[in-house]
């Protein structure tokens, strides 16, 4: 009796594990024909980087500038932020990082952000970009600031919005390590991690946003579900799990850093931590310029989205005030103030 009902319950866990993977392939198929890819897909030297490319306009008063977005997006994110007002400027890249969006992930050298970089600098190559400003959200921080040792003579400029760049305390959120493990993760990726995604999406982004509020169409037009594909999640997964040890390594070479840099962070940021990040960019980069603003929690690049822009201008040689926009800037900010969900999205530290 013992050794039937054992069968039983194993027969009835392997149908639910093959109604939950069934679940999330067709889940999956529909969250991509809900966001069809908006680039095109480039070969990097064995595997394929997607990238929405926009040539300059007649009229460009800007370098070419490369988008690298953050943990758990997509291309989209900063396109839907920065292509209207850049749009003709400047040659725009905006870059589905390997293993995001519809990039391929490419070998283990993309584990961490060094491979990364050297991934992006192959792709501007084929894009026939010899230097750009190199624009880092988030995770992205890490990439751009890699990117920029790295790779000098491709660096024209840096800016730098909320990132995480720095060794910080504590670890990662538990789905992270799990994600990234090698037998469990595979396995949890593509049974459970997409269904609880969804259902806590809405929560999760306005908690990316808090304590300003996100604006009304971001899931739709930025497709952060994207991410809940078994795939991405995982090598998402990975990315934000190696990262603390890899930043430990590297840190100590931003100091190589000569590229013109600005640094624009909040300091009601739940995602990173600024005091850590952005401090230590600005303490580490020779001359670059930190612009603090009151009230901004860890998306400048909509909630100071004209300020991100002025700053790309100052890096091109402009003469901007970025800290008088910054103050002008920080009034709307409280204004606006909202009580974000309890939903605790990434690490604190380091997304």
């Amino acid at each position: 009796m013992r050794r039937r009902h054992a069968m039983l319950l194993t027969s009835l866990a392997a149908a639910l594990l093959s109604t939950s993977v069934i679940a999330t392939a067709v889940r999956s198929r529909a969250i991509e024909a809900a966001a069809p890819n908006l680039g095109t897909l480039n070969d990097v030297g064995g595997y394929a980087m997607n990238a929405l490319h926009l040539p300059a306009g007649p009229a460009a008063d800007l370098p070419p500038i490369v988008f690298i977005h953050g943990a758990s997006g997509n291309l989209r994110d900063q396109a839907t932020a920065f292509r209207a007002p850049l749009e003709g400027r400047a040659e725009l890249l905006f870059v589905d990082r390997p293993g995001h969006g519809y990039s391929e992930r490419g070998g283990p050298e993309n584990d961490t952000p060094d491979g990364q970089a050297d991934a992006i600098a192959r792709l501007m190559e084929k894009r026939g970009i010899s230097r750009a400003i190199i624009v880092g959200h988030s995770f992205g921080g890490a990439i751009a600031a890699s990117f920029a040792v790295l790779h000098p003579d491709k660096t024209a400029g840096l800016l730098f919005l909320a990132p995480a760049s720095h060794p910080w305390p504590g670890g990662v959120d538990w789905y992270y390590t799990l994600a990234a493990t090698p037998l469990l993760g595979p396995l949890f990726c593509n049974t459970v991690a997409l269904h609880a995604g969804l259902a806590r999406l809405d929560a999760a982004t306005q908690s990316v946003f808090a304590p300003n509020p996100r604006p009304q169409s971001y899931v739709e037009e930025t497709a952060p579900a994207l991410v809940l594909r078994p795939a991405t999640f995982r090598a998402n997964a990975i990315d934000v799990a190696n990262l603390h040890g890899y930043v430990e390594r590297f840190a100590s070479r931003y100091r190589e850093i000569a590229a013109p840099t600005v640094i624009v962070t909040g300091d009601s940021d739940d995602v990173v931590l600024e005091e850590i990040h952005s401090r230590g960019l600005a303490r580490d980069i020779q001359d670059s310029e930190l612009v603090w603003i009151a009230g901004l929690g860890h998306k400048p690049d909509y909630l100071a989205n004209a300020l991100a822009v002025a700053a790309l201008e100052k890096i091109a040689g402009k003469p901007r005030d970025l800290q008088a926009m910054a103050r002008a800037l920080e009034p709307q900010l409280t204004a606006s103030r909202v009580s974000g969900p309890k939903t605790h999205v990434g690490l604190q530290g380091g997304n």
